[in-house]
């Protein structure tokens, strides 16, 4: 077991998660839920960050105790679940979403009505779709490059909210946020299930992409994946010597000293980093867009309401103010999608070169991900092309589509964590409690949504 690197080097892979989170979620899906039914259902997205915080520290288990990410540990439960997992890390994040909202936006910054500007929203949208995918591939280390990218961002981020808040945001409405937090499994009556379902998968990062944190954390050098090599550019980069396979601890009384060191400081970078970070912003984009809308009834449909808080803000503190908060909303929107394709890719790539590496041949890992950026760059552009570019219902999609596939692999992580760890290494009872919960509450959650979708197709 490598000597643990100090608490200070191990930050940079719960940041980029957390920034993930503050584009799809905390700016879009969440806003729009307490803006149509108020902080009563704040209590959920609390919840859903906090599952997700013990999900992902399961994920990082695996690859800090063996080298391999989670991906290739999944896959050694069976072979059919390369295929699943295939489909799964891709279908549900091909849709667009991202782009076409950041798209969206630059129109409303050069004076366009939401109505008006979708002709222009579609090559604008292409357009950052292209420059997600050369940043990726031309980065010489792509890690480097998203983790410096994601750390600035958030950072930028939260100054931002922080003195908005301090200029908007009323006690009255903290008060309401944290009673809100406290009506555990309070659901409206007239919510829509698959935003709401959607909400609860992006209460943090969501779907597919939390398994690439193991891949974040392999490529940082955490545990025994300091000895499994990085991603790099197949243009600009020197290539590594990757290995799908991972290594066994020795299991000696140093070893396992050094595992629990490890283990502490992996816990207390995701707490600050990815718990603290989602929860501070998701409450403060909730409260933030309280304080901005108009009364319930007057907000505007769809991603329309992004405009009704620039409008907002352009009535009190002038233009200036509209014109930061839509540009805000671009960077964290086309960061996010940056950083989607980068972690659907690392998975996707992932399970093709297990997969290869079953059949006794070798892929190069920085090349199959850097096929799969293009190829969903493609997909992207298709979509945009055939006029799929409404970017909240495609945000709903991907994200109601990522909470049965949490469902999924929180049952498979269960079993895997439960079964191939002893002594020190083996998941406590209480944290395998806590992944039996996200198997309940995602499981839950996705067969309503479905059982309420077949009912209105019965119905029409």
């Amino acid at each position: 077991m490598p000597e643990p690197l100090p608490l200070r080097a191990m930050l940079g892979p719960s940041v980029i998660l957390a920034g993930l989170s503050i584009g799809s979620g905390e700016l879009v899906l969440w806003p729009r839920l307490v803006a149509d039914h108020g902080f009563a259902i704040f209590w959920a997205a609390c919840a859903g960050v906090t599952l997700q915080f013990f999900l992902n520290l399961e994920i990082e288990r695996w690859t800090l105790a063996t080298g391999e990410s989670a991906v290739t540990g999944l896959l050694r439960l069976g072979r059919v679940w390369g295929p699943v997992f295939l489909v799964c890390a891709t279908v549900p994040w091909v849709w667009p979403g991202w782009a076409t909202g950041a798209a969206e936006i630059v129109t409303w910054q050069l004076g366009m009505a939401p109505s008006d500007g979708a002709a222009l929203a579609r090559p604008l949208a292409v357009a950052g779709l292209l420059a997600c995918g050369l940043v990726l591939t031309v980065s010489p280390v792509v890690y480097r490059v998203l983790e410096t990218l994601q750390i600035v961002l958030v950072a930028s981020i939260f100054v931002l909210l922080g003195g908005l808040a301090v200029l908007v945001v009323e006690p009255a409405d903290v008060l309401a946020l944290a009673a809100g937090a406290t009506r555990l499994f309070y659901v409206p009556h007239d919510v829509s299930l698959p935003l709401f379902l959607g909400a609860l998968a992006f209460a943090g990062a969501g779907g597919s992409v939390n398994l690439a944190q193991s891949n974040y954390v392999k490529d940082k050098g955490y545990g025994m994946g300091r000895y499994a090599g990085r991603i790099t550019s197949p243009f600009t980069g020197r290539e590594e010597a990757v290995s799908e396979v991972g290594v066994a601890i020795e299991g000696s009384a140093e070893d396992l000293a050094r595992w629990r060191i490890w283990w502490r400081r992996a816990n207390a970078e995701h707490f600050f980093s990815f718990f603290v970070l989602c929860l501070s912003s998701l409450a403060l984009l909730c409260l933030i867009s309280q304080a901005l809308l108009p009364p319930a009834g007057a907000v505007s449909k769809d991603f329309g309401f992004l405009a009704d808080q620039a409008a907002t803000l352009e009535q009190r503190f002038g233009p200036l103010a509209r014109h930061a908060f839509l540009a805000a909303g671009v960077a964290i929107l086309l960061s996010t999608e940056l950083a989607l394709l980068d972690a659907v890719a690392r998975v996707s790539a992932d399970v093709l070169a297990t997969e290869a590496l079953r059949r006794g041949a070798r892929w190069n890992v920085s090349r199959l991900y850097a096929g799969f950026v293009w190829g969903f760059v493609a997909f992207g552009a298709l979509a945009i092309g055939l006029g799929l570019d409404q970017p909240l219902a495609l945000l709903t999609l991907s994200a109601a589509l990522n909470a049965g596939v949490m469902f999924l692999y929180s049952s498979l992580l269960l079993w895997l964590n439960a079964t191939s760890f002893r002594g020190a290494l083996r998941p406590t009872p209480f944290r395998l409690g806590a992944l039996a919960a996200c198997v309940a509450f995602y499981g839950f959650f996705s067969a309503l949504t479905l059982a309420d979708q077949l009912r209105r197709l019965g119905a029409s």
